[in-house]
This record gives C-alpha cells, structure tokens and sequence, in this order.
C-alpha cells in the first residue's frame, strides 16, 4: 500500500456526515442482512404449512436460499464498487433487496418464494460489501477498528429482537406482511443513503472491471496457507451457525414445545454473541487473535462434544434449560471465533484487499450456508443431528487452523498493543 493511500485510510471522515450518524448509517446497512434472516424464522412453520410441505425440514430453504444469493453474488458486488463506486452499487443492491421482499411477500408457490428469496440475497450482498469497503475508504487503523467494532455490535444484536419483530407480525398479520416490513426497511435505507451517505472511493483510487482480477484474487486466497486456512474455519463455523438458524425453529418449538416463547429464547441465546464481541475488542490487544481464537475454538468443540453426548446417552436430561446453556455458552465462545478469524483470514491480502474481501465473504457465506443446510436438514426431531453437526464441523475448523499456522496453535505474531 502507498503513503498516499495510508494517509487516506487514516484521515478523519472525507464528508460533512456527522461520525455518529456515519456509524449508525453502516450499522443498520449490516443489520439488514441479519433482519432478513432472523424476522422470518417464527413464520417457517406458518409458511409450511401454507404451502403443504411433504417434507417439514423444507422450510429450511427458505434460509438456505437467502444465504446462497447472498454469499455468490459478493463475488460480483465487490468489484463493481471499485468500477463504479460505492453509492450507486449499494442503491441498486438496495432496490435488488427490497423488490425481492415485496416479491416473495406476494409469493403463491413455495418455488416462487424461494427464488424472490434468492434474489433478495443478491441485493442484500451489495450492503455488505459496500459497508465495509466504505468504513476502509473513510477510516485506517485502530479508528476503522473502532467503527467496525460499533458496527459488530448492532449487528450481533439483531438477532436478540428480530424473531420477536416477527412473531409481532405473526400476531396481527399473516406471514406475507414479515416480507412487506423488510420491503419497508429497505426502502427506508434507500432513501437514507441515497441523501446522506456520500461517495467515499475516489476516482483515482477506481479500478478497471475485470474478471482476472477476482480470479487473481481467488488464486492469491487459495495459495496462500494462513487465508486458505482460516477462510475454511471460517466457513465451517458459520456453519454451525446457520445450521442452528435453519433448525432452531423445530429444536425450540417442536422438541422443548415453547410455541409463541421461541423468539424469546431464540434471542436470549444470542446475546453471548454481541457481549463476547464487546469483550473481544477490549483484550484482544492483550491476549492476540490467535490465543484468544484458538482456545474459544477448542472450548466451542467441547461443548458441542458434550452436548452430543448428553443427546445420544441422556437425552432424557438434555431438557430445554440444559440445551439453552450449552447453546448459549457455545454462542459465546463463536463470538470470539468469528471476527479473529476474519482478520487472520486477511492479513496476508492487504495488497488485494477489496477484490480479496469479496472473495473470502463468498467462500465464507457460501460454504457456511452449505454446510449448514447439510447439517439442519439432517433434523430429526431430536438435537442429535444438530450437535453432532457443530461438533464435525468445528473439529474439522481445528484441523484447518492446525494447517493454516503449520502445525502449531496459540502462537503469537505479534507483540501486545500497549494499555
């Protein structure tokens, strides 16, 4: 990177936004993606049963196809923004999201939702890689921290509200009206971008569009151990997430019979995420990414060792109190996983750092959602299938670390940042 370019990242916001609107504004832009996928999840059943599902776990679907679309599709969003700019690429995704959801509000085939579902993911994809690309245009070093750390916060803490929003609906509408909302919301984040947030990538920083590019970045990612290797953890965590997103409707409803109390437990078990990435970004200065990482990996691997246990010899005592720790505890320790992960993933590729960014959001979103949807449609009526899919995949997450820092864990790289 450039002297010019470092003093760019480094400046204070190059527009007249104010900074706390400015965090606000890239908060919620990432909060939509995670709305869209927790608001429907009180509805899986309601939209099951419209649509006479032979199958039960193809509601699951209609997850999986939100997290296809928005996982491929980062692939093309990333270097239109760096063509063309940030603002146009994030009012057209926008305008992509929003129809999709008004779209698959008036769907009348299972089929058909699943496609307007597919296609709001596309645009939602725009969102987040144009939040984040545009909080590295404005911000550099521990400020850009700082934002994205503000930032993780809302974004963890969608999913503590978002099911109740849902059930909300449920309780004065039919499951069509969850989409109008998210229609709604995509309209009005459409009309706060397109008058506040202003274009923040250059012309002379813009690159040609071209297709060796995003190969060249894919080369770099797949060649290079220590971002191949935590990519792949990466992917193989989150899909331990979204295999508790695709199934937690059945485990919470079915299994623990909580009814209209699920969004409650849904969202109490995801406040471990937003606390421990709170607690994250107050020691990892002390402690590293990798110690802090690796040792919640290993934690996270156990519990789910413990949970499958429990499952299989004692399902008896696996209870919905029993579960609920577990989960929550497990939740905790992803919160400590996931951001580090990321970073370690791109601290190699800072020389191909936007196209790269677009590379690793696919392969991590796209394989997260594919392995879990492996793992939720494997439900069958007990928590076996899912705990012992979190355990698989985070025992395969250990053995990519092991690989990514050439047979060693907890060491460190860097030197601890003074208090």
């Amino acid at each position: 990177m450039s002297s010019s370019s470092l003093e760019r990242a480094d400046a204070e916001p190059a527009s007249p936004i104010p900074y706390v609107e400015f965090v606000a504004l890239v908060a919620t832009l990432m909060a939509l993606n995670a709305l869209a996928i927790d608001v429907i999840l009180p509805a899986l059943d309601n939209i099951s049963g419209e649509f006479a599902l032979a199958d039960e776990n193809s509601r699951q679907f209609v997850v999986t196809a939100y997290v296809i679309g928005f996982g491929a599709a980062q692939l093309a969003w990333g270097p239109l923004s760096d063509r063309f700019g940030r603002k146009p690429v994030l009012l057209v995704g926008l305008v992509i999201y929003g129809l999709g959801a008004l779209a698959a509000g008036l769907a009348t085939g299972f089929s058909m939702l699943l496609a307007c579902r597919l296609i709001q993911g596309i645009g939602a994809a725009a969102t987040r890689v144009v939040a984040i690309s545009v909080v590295r245009d404005v911000f550099g070093g521990r400020r850009m921290a700082s934002v994205m750390s503000l930032v993780m916060m809302v974004f963890m803490a969608v999913p503590i509200v978002a099911p109740s929003l849902g059930q909300l609906v449920l309780f004065a509408a039919s499951w069509h009206w969850i989409f109008v909302v998210m229609g709604l919301y995509g309209l009005g984040m459409i009309l706060w971008s397109a008058i506040r947030l202003p274009e923040t990538l250059a012309d002379e920083y813009r690159r040609p569009l071209s297709a060796g590019k995003v190969a060249e970045a894919f080369a770099i990612v797949l060649t290079n151990r220590q971002a191949l290797g935590y990519t792949l953890a990466t992917a193989l965590i989150f899909g331990g997430l979204f295999s508790f997103l695709n199934s937690s409707q059945q485990i919470y409803v079915e299994i623990f019979d909580l009814g209209a109390w699920f969004p409650v437990a849904f969202g109490a078990s995801a406040i471990p995420i937003a606390a421990a990435s709170f607690t994250n970004s107050r020691l990892v200065g002390r402690f590293g990414m990798r110690f802090l990482s690796h040792a919640a990996l290993i934690g996270y691997c156990a519990l789910a060792f413990l949970m499958t246990l429990a499952s299989v010899l004692t399902p008896g005592l696996l209870g919905f109190w029993p579960f609920f720790v577990l989960i929550s505890l497990i939740f905790c320790l992803f919160g400590f996983v996931g951001t580090n992960f990321n970073a370690l993933a791109m601290e190699p590729l800072g020389h191909v750092a936007g196209t790269a960014s677009s590379v690793l959001g696919f392969m991590q979103t796209f394989g997260g959602g594919f392995f879990g949807a492996i793992v939720g449609y494997l439900y069958n009526g007990t928590v076996t299938p899912f705990a012992s899919g979190l355990t698989v995949l985070s025992l395969l997450a250990i053995g990519a670390i092991f690989i990514a820092e050439g047979g060693t864990l907890f060491r460190a790289r860097h030197a601890p940042l003074k208090s």
